[in-house]
């Protein structure tokens, strides 16, 4: 009988449940069961993407975030009694979870109730530092008390420099037990004929993902430019149409989604981590909008910007002009780094 591992993903947006795709991928090849537990679009996309494996629902957090950046941070501590409430609720169905089954392990990203003081319990975040403005040495701490209750941190990124995080995943102090595995990505690069000239790849949680949709899709529609848009909506069927010169998916997953970004020459996308490292396997041109008010998404494009690798812009900043100045930036390119899931798999056989 094999062994079950429980990895829960946080719904939001895409980027957690994404990255958990090649962890699930090397959990099979390991010879390990691996059990999905999310809520949402994420266990949806999971369960398109694993459809024989076995799935469970968890509670939702039920993040919202505001139509203005400026109101980011008072929404985020107006959501805060339902995360807690969240992460209480994670913990009594984990306990319930492990009552019902056998399981010789837990994999949470970003999922601060799920584990299990009696089961090897490992936490995925590329986050040590929770960038919050003036108050980012409370987030931090926050976040860093919940994270010390499991065994282990696992960070999606290279150990030293150069790396893709920066400071978020690399902080000057800390006391968290850190194993860094390598930037993450379920893709693989392809040289291939192009396509399309521009993808548009939407993700991350409304009511911010249509106002990005409604305001590229406004811009874009004069264009002559080839354009194919993926939405990020997660529903019971693939849907495509053509408008002009925009093709528009619903979603995409797996080989298709993979090959379309390599079949595009640039791609315009939020600034969300899982994203960067994907475009960076994936040695893409991009243009970043990161969401407002969401400052990991702010710190990462105004990293990659600074160093002349992809430019960025607010969201109500974008016009087409902004993508004049494409070819004074290098682009992103691939860390070379295999992960050996044996040897990171070795932890739950030994506790």
């Amino acid at each position: 009988m094999k062994k079950k591992i429980l990895i829960a993903p946080l719904n939001w947006g895409l980027g957690h449940a994404t990255r958990c795709i090649p962890i699930i991928n090397a959990l099979l090849h390991e010879g390990l069961e691996p059990v999905i537990a999310s809520d949402g679009v994420a266990l949806a996309l999971l369960r398109k993407e694993f459809p024989e494996l076995e799935t469970k629902s968890l509670p939702s957090y039920n993040i919202e975030y505001s139509k203005k950046a400026s109101n980011f941070k008072l929404k985020m501590l107006l959501n805060s009694p339902k995360i807690a409430h969240a992460i209480t609720a994670e913990r009594k169905a984990v306990k319930k979870l492990m009552e019902e089954d056998e399981y010789c392990g837990i994999i949470s990203d970003n999922r601060m109730g799920v584990r299990h003081k009696k089961i090897p319990s490992v936490f995925i975040t590329h986050q040590l530092t929770v960038l919050s403005g003036k108050t980012t040495s409370i987030s931090t701490k926050l976040h860093n008390k919940y994270i010390k209750k499991f065994d282990v941190c696992w960070v999606p990124d290279m150990a030293d420099d150069p790396n893709l995080s920066g400071e978020l995943g690399h902080p000057k102090k800390s006391t968290i037990p850190v194993t860094y595995l390598g930037p993450l990505s379920r893709f693989e690069y392809q040289i291939v004929p192009k396509k399309y000239d521009i993808m548009v790849l939407l993700s991350g949680p409304e009511p911010q993902r249509t106002l990005l949709e409604q305001k590229l899709f406004q811009e874009f529609e004069q264009s002559d430019k080839r354009i194919v848009f993926v939405r990020g909506l997660i529903e019971d069927n693939h849907k495509t149409y053509v408008k002009n010169n925009i093709t528009v998916h619903n979603y995409l997953t797996g080989k298709a989604l993979e090959e379309t970004i390599n079949s595009s020459n640039l791609i315009i996308s939020r600034s969300g981590y899982t994203t960067v490292m994907d475009l960076a396997k994936l040695k893409k041109k991009a243009f970043f909008i990161p969401t407002p008010g969401q400052f990991e998404q702010e710190y990462l494009a105004e990293r990659l910007t600074i160093n002349k690798l992809v430019p960025s812009c607010d969201q109500n900043e974008f016009t087409l002009t902004k993508l004049r100045d494409l070819n004074s930036y290098k682009g992103l390119s691939s860390f070379s780094t295999d992960i050996d899931y044996r040897e990171l798999f070795n932890f739950f056989k030994s506790k």
